[in-house]
Parts: structure tokens; sequence; C-alpha cells
């Protein structure tokens, strides 16, 4: 492997040194044209052309995000712009072409990653000591990666599988990430709302729910007026707006300001979830256009503990979190 350009040319030469090709390493991935492609896999390139095709064109992946266009020399030694495929595209289609080809390279691949990272080439030190926790992250997840396709030959579903379920999971990762970094915001949201709580309406479901928790008469009985004053809360407006104009907003801070103000002698943590869903519920949103919950039971039992027992400093962090985990986006 040698490095030129101040590493940003990588050449990649297989075991048996019968191919070697000029690889660019840019935004910590590898990228190759459809040329270098037909090169690596020893095949026509109108057939890497195809596979790109019918990969794009069954949204395995997506085009802006695998695709990209970058200037290079050409052997009359003329520039030009050409689309160029990172590993994602690579591996997919090595899967498809030749499969031991294709995790030779991603091998390779993920070690150069790997050593790039490390030396600094993609960060700059400033960068590195700022997300020195993504960086170690990262080569934990470009070493386990590593030792998977040296002692595994992945079938190409296997492999699929495996980057759906990261897929699956990338909104969860991505709010933890800007949770960690204090830039979670609120966006995706619904403002269409079809249902006002009154706390009349409310005090009708909590009445409903003494049934179903043993008829206790301390089981939502009020110790003062504040849950009267949570129902006004939600619906507060500073200069003829709302503060809290969407669904999402406006069901966070019902469930927050249910358990925090600590309204009931009884049930307080069960009240607000049902509430919570209650009102979502009304408004046509608890369930998503495909039937799933916006939120699965266990994160709003997790919710609903974090919430008791977090700093009231804390509280737009987390009324931020419920807004992200219940939106159009998740």
């Amino acid at each position: 492997m040698h490095a030129k350009s101040k590493g940003e040319i990588l050449l990649y030469k297989t075991p048996e040194g019968e191919t070697e090709i000029d690889v660019k390493l840019e935004e910590e991935t590898v990228w190759l044209n459809q040329k270098q492609l037909s090169q690596l896999f020893q095949t026509e390139r109108s057939v890497i052309t195809k596979h790109i095709n019918n990969i794009l064109k069954t949204k395995e992946l997506q085009r802006n995000s695998v695709c990209a266009k970058f200037a290079h020399t050409a052997s009359d030694g003329k520039t030009y712009i050409s689309n160029f495929y990172n590993l994602d595209m690579i591996i997919s289609v090595g899967y498809k072409v030749n499969s031991k080809r294709g995790t030779q390279f991603r091998i390779w691949a993920n070690k150069v990653l790997k050593e790039y990272l490390i030396k600094g080439y993609a960060l700059n030190e400033k960068k590195l000591k700022e997300q020195s926790g993504r960086v170690k992250e990262l080569e934990k997840t470009l070493e386990i990666f590593s030792k998977v396709a040296e002692s595994y030959q992945l079938k190409q579903d296997e492999f699929s599988g495996i980057l759906k379920v990261i897929k699956d999971y990338t909104y969860a990762l991505d709010i933890l990430d800007k949770f960690d970094n204090k830039n979670l915001g609120i966006s995706g949201t619904n403002d269409k709302e079809t249902y006002t709580v009154t706390y009349e309406s409310a005090k009708k479901v909590i009445n409903k729910m003494k049934d179903k928790f043993g008829g206790s008469s301390l089981f939502g009985k009020e110790k003062d007026k504040s849950f009267k004053g949570t129902i006004g809360a939600i619906y507060q407006t500073f200069g003829k707006k709302e503060l809290y104009p969407s669904i999402e907003e406006k069901a966070a801070h019902l469930l927050y300001f249910t358990i925090k103000n600590h309204s009931f002698v009884d049930g307080n943590k069960r009240i607000a979830a049902a509430i919570f869903l209650w009102f979502m519920e009304m408004n046509n949103y608890l369930y998503s256009k495909e039937g799933n919950k916006r939120i699965a039971d266990n994160a709003l039992v997790a919710l609903c503990l974090l919430i008791a027992e977090s700093n009231p400093k804390e509280k737009e962090m987390i009324v931020k979190v419920i807004v992200n985990l219940i939106n159009k986006m998740n």
C-alpha cells in the first residue's frame, strides 16, 4: 500500500498481485469509479453498470449516500468529472460479481480506514479532541467488521441483514449523538392537532383507570390544583403564538409536567403515561401510517422513570428527546 498526495490516493493490490488500482480516500471512506470496479472484479464495465443500476433501482442503497462526483486525470492527461462509488456500493457489487474478491477488498479497505483515522489524516488535531468518542467507536466498528470478514464468508443476504439492522436503528443512534453533543433540536413534528384536552376530559380518563388499578380511593386523588395547571400549560401562548405548537411538543410536556408536578396522591407515573397515550390517540397520532406504535412500551416506561428521577434543569433536553422519539421521522 502506497500513499500519494497527502494520503488522499492509495494503491490497492490484490493478494495474488494480479490487479493494482489507485483508490481515492475521502470523507472517511474509499471511492472507485466504474472502470476501476471492472478492473477490481475482472469483469466487463457493462456488467458493473448493470449491477449498480439494479442496486439503486431496488433501493438497496441510496444514490446520494454512495455516489459522488470527483475530478480525475485520465491516461490522456486531461481532467474529467466522473461518478465514484464508496465502500458500501463496492461491497454490494462485489457480492453480485465475485464474493471472494469483494471480501478481500473490504478487509483491505477497513484496515486502510482504521489506519487513516488513527494517523489523523481524516481529522485535524482539534477535531480529534472534540470527537474522540466517535473515532474510538468507528475504530471498534471497523475492527469488528474486519474480524467478521476474515473469519467468515458472508453471503449477500446475511450482509444485507447486518446493514438493515444498522439502518433500522440509525435514527436512534443519531438522537444519542445529538444528545451527547447538546445539539438535539425539534423537527419533523405535526402541527395538525384535531383534539384539545380539557381538565374535565382528562379527569374522566383518570376515573376510568381506577377500576383497572384496584379501585383505591387514593389513586388519582389530587393533592392540589397542579394537574389543572398542567393542562393549561401545554396550551400556553406568547404574543398570540402557542409555545408548544405541535402535537409532539404538547404530548411531551403533558407527560413531563404530570410526572414532575406529582399532582396525585397515588399513580402519578401511570396517570401521566395514560394521559400521554390518550392525547396522542385522540389526535390520531399514537400509531404511524403503517400501524406501528410511535413509542414502544419499554421506551415509555424508561421515559417515565427518567423524568421522575431527572433534575428539573434537564427539562428542555428531556422534552426534546421525547419529541424526537414520537415525531414523523421515527
